[in-house]
């Protein structure tokens, strides 16, 4: 008889974890390995926001909070999504979760009853299916293609929906494809949302600012007839790279947000006090910089297109947002290369060129890989010198 209990033996570990874990091993062996697998900001804190956590330990703010977040950090998030998003929430409709991830992970836990279908377009973050599984849910992928520019459309989403689908998870701008939805392409879902009242949308924005080529970002629940069925989920550590303070939040139906907030109660209780002074500094202060970071990302994501796009056997979509590329290997996928699939790819670009990406299966869509270019263009450089030579000599 196992001690490990059914419900994990559904799931499987983070494969961009693990991705990351192993360019760590083997940089520690002495590789080489250039690591384009982390799904975090290459910049640091700003000082601003590092000085409020100096600040808060100093006048001893080290004690518990509130479950699910300071009234301070509450009322700062409701300004951020007035000012930005033109959404107005009372702080019983906002929770603060230990980053994003456990914002998500506590609402599926506190809404999903077994059998309960959640629709994941795919390419999708690898933690959303196992999420739902792990709170007893059913995913029900709906694969989006290149052509579909990886996003989905109306009449897929029509033909996705049953009497037993609760939720629909909406990423934009998306990880793993940086693809962001228009004004009109989230207009064209939410008439069919509308029409299926039952249905809540988990609009998950974590990627908000980094935008580009003026893209217009626009969230489900500015649609004023899906505001009361939707959550949505941000956090700061993508827009202020704070992925290791760990706050994420949200906003959304007060049954909902109460639900989450006993979810929590009974795990990890309040994220760190020192975090959310910090996370309340960064709302609150200047956000300059968010646009010039942009700027950085943009700049090393037109060369990374660029060079994938010059490799035969590659192909690569320009993307609206976030920091990543996912090009299509599948030129690569034959008897002549004698590699079969994507994670084989991958496995073998790390092996022969020292260079870490992630496949496209463990996103949902096989045939491709994932980038993250949030790092240095020195780095990039080395590493698109290197998956071209590997590429190159493939088709020997």
């Amino acid at each position: 008889m196992s001690i490990i209990s059914d419900s994990l033996k559904r799931i499987k570990p983070s494969p961009t974890i693990a991705v990351t874990q192993k360019a760590r091993e083997l940089r520690a062996a002495g590789k080489d390995v250039i690591g384009l697998g982390a799904g975090e900001p290459d910049f640091d804190t700003p000082e601003n926001i590092k000085n409020a956590a100096i600040k808060a330990i100093k006048r001893g703010d080290t004690k518990y909070t509130a479950v699910d977040g300071t009234p301070e950090l509450k009322k700062a998030i409701i300004k951020k999504f007035k000012r930005e998003n033109k959404l107005n929430y009372s702080l019983d409709q906002i929770t603060v979760g230990t980053g994003g991830k456990q914002v998500l992970y506590n609402a599926f836990m506190a809404t999903l009853n077994k059998g309960d279908e959640v629709i994941i377009p795919a390419p999708f973050w690898v933690s959303y299916p196992d999420m739902v599984l792990l709170a007893g849910g059913k995913p029900k992928i709906v694969k989006c293609t290149e052509k579909e520019g990886f996003k989905l459309t109306p009449k897929k989403l029509k033909k996705a929906i049953s009497k037993k689908t609760k939720w629909i998870i909406l990423n934009s701008p998306s990880n793993p494809t940086g693809a962001g939805y228009s004004k009109k392409e989230v207009n064209d879902l939410a008439k069919i949302l509308i029409e299926n009242k039952k249905i809540f949308i988990l609009s998950d924005d974590i990627y908000e600012h980094v935008r580009y080529d003026n893209f217009n970002f626009f969230t489900a629940a500015q649609i004023s007839k899906l505001k009361d069925r939707t959550l949505t989920m941000n956090g700061v550590s993508k827009s202020y790279a704070m992925t290791g303070w760990r706050i994420g939040y949200a906003a959304g139906p007060k049954e909902i947000i109460k639900a989450i907030r006993k979810i929590q109660s009974q795990s990890t209780s309040n994220p760190s006090s020192i975090s959310q002074a910090a996370a309340v500094e960064a709302l609150n202060g200047k956000q300059g910089f968010i646009k010039t970071r942009a700027k950085a990302f943009k700049d090393r994501r037109n060369f990374v297109v660029k060079s994938l796009n010059s490799i035969k056997g590659i192909s690569c979509l320009t993307p609206n947002g976030a920091f990543y590329v996912f090009p299509s290997c599948k030129g690569l996928l034959n008897k002549k290369t004698k590699i079969k699939t994507d994670t084989e790819f991958v496995q073998t670009l790390l092996e022969r060129a020292n260079v870490a990406v992630v496949q496209g299966s463990a996103f949902g869509l096989n045939g491709y890989f994932r980038i993250s270019y949030a790092t240095s263009m020195k780095n990039l450089k080395k590493a698109m010198d290197r998956i071209k030579s590997f590429c190159e000599n493939l088709n020997i």
